[in-house]
């Protein structure tokens, strides 16, 4: 149901999930552009949804549940839905699917089972007139934006190695299902890699890194299964392709751990339990542990030119919001075009930048452009 008769114009840009954390920064990111997004959630949420639309001079719309915003979506027909609601190999596709024929969807998946998902529906958007966007936050942008960098007006690689290395402040509350979901997944999926141009399956916490940041800042990652790995692969047509990330477990006890621990959370009365506890724990707020994000790649070609890049951008989560509402604006303008994509796929290298971040490539062997540039 909606508790507005007012009929849904076709630029609408609908925020499902507006009332967490990510929603509201897109909603306001948004708001800046001069756009008008139309808050959706839960009637839990209505009254705080209420003043925020009031706010920006934009309208509520409440529905409980998948089936309920699915229906509202088919019936009011907006140009543009953002899903931040989570659980997105399952959301995902219900809801893309509500937004065609000619309606476009953006969503922030960045595990291997969502992404994949709502990529297969690429032939179907096509034949319906509609964008699917997936990943399209930073850890799937920072690093396949990086990647296409490197490899413009270059013959395929023989290897590339991502590594996604987020810094995010953390407020006070409870770490909530979607973060714990992941969490969970990450362990009983364990790691994923290409090999010989196939996805295999490696062990969690593998190829451990120990980076130097640009700014001088340390970071530690590992092996972990991630959108980043897919949009790496698709971006390059490498064979060999391998990611980590900044919040897959580095430490020596817990990488030791973590094959048991993954075939225990793979059993699904555990990880229901496991689900429940995680989503309720306590967080403290914290500050961010480092001044910036950074996606990271380093690209190999067989005759042993190495080119290696970054990009630079703020808190993790900021970016992540800002580069939800440079898609959706995108999107809400019709720049898009039919089918399914990742978002440096669909919009180019040029979009990581939109989104406030800055890249830093050079190369390391071979030919050299003069060391680190900032491009």
């Amino acid at each position: 149901m909606t508790d507005t008769t007012q009929s849904a114009r076709p630029e609408e840009i609908w925020i499902l999930g507006a009332g967490g954390r990510i929603g509201s920064a897109v909603t306001a990111n948004l708001a800046a552009q001069g756009l008008k997004p139309v808050l959706v959630g839960r009637e839990s949420d209505g009254d705080r949804l209420r003043k925020t639309a009031a706010d920006l001079g934009s309208r509520v719309v409440i529905a409980n549940g998948i089936d309920s915003i699915a229906a509202e979506i088919t019936r009011q027909r907006p140009a543009v839905v953002f899903n931040g609601i989570g659980n997105y190999a399952e959301t995902a596709p219900v809801i893309a699917r509500a937004c065609m024929p000619g309606g476009h969807y953006l969503d922030l998946a960045a595990d291997l089972t969502a992404v994949p998902r709502l990529l297969d529906l690429g032939r179907e958007a096509e034949q319906a007139g509609s964008t699917l966007v997936t990943g399209s936050g930073f850890g799937v942008l920072a690093t396949e934006a990086v990647v296409i960098k490197l490899c413009e007006d270059r013959p395929v690689p023989a290897a590339v190695r991502v590594d996604a290395l987020a810094s995010v402040s953390l407020s006070a509350g409870v770490v909530g299902a979607a973060f714990a979901a992941s969490m969970i997944d990450m362990f009983a999926t364990g790691g994923r890699r290409y090999t010989d141009g196939r996805m295999v399956t490696s062990r969690l916490g593998a190829d451990l890194q120990n980076l130097t940041l640009p700014d001088g800042e340390q970071a530690k990652s590992a092996g972990a299964p991630t959108a980043e790995l897919l949009a790496a692969h698709r971006a390059s047509n490498a064979p060999s392709v391998t990611v980590t990330s900044g919040m897959a477990p580095t430490s020596r006890a817990v990488r030791a751990v973590a094959p048991l621990v993954g075939k225990l959370l793979s059993i699904e009365p555990l990880r229901r339990f496991a689900l429940s506890r995680m989503a309720k724990a306590k967080m403290k707020e914290s500050p961010a542990p480092r001044r910036h994000s950074w996606g990271h790649a380093v690209v190999t070609w067989a005759d042993g030119t190495r080119r290696e890049g970054w990009l630079r951008a703020d808190d993790g989560m900021a970016y992540t919001a800002s580069v939800a509402a440079s898609v959706a604006a995108h999107l809400a303008r019709g720049e898009g075009r039919p089918g399914a994509y990742t978002p440096g796929a669909l919009f180019g290298a040029g979009l990581a930048e939109q989104a406030g971040g800055q890249f830093l490539l050079h190369d390391t062997t071979g030919p050299t452009r003069g060391g680190p540039v900032m491009d």
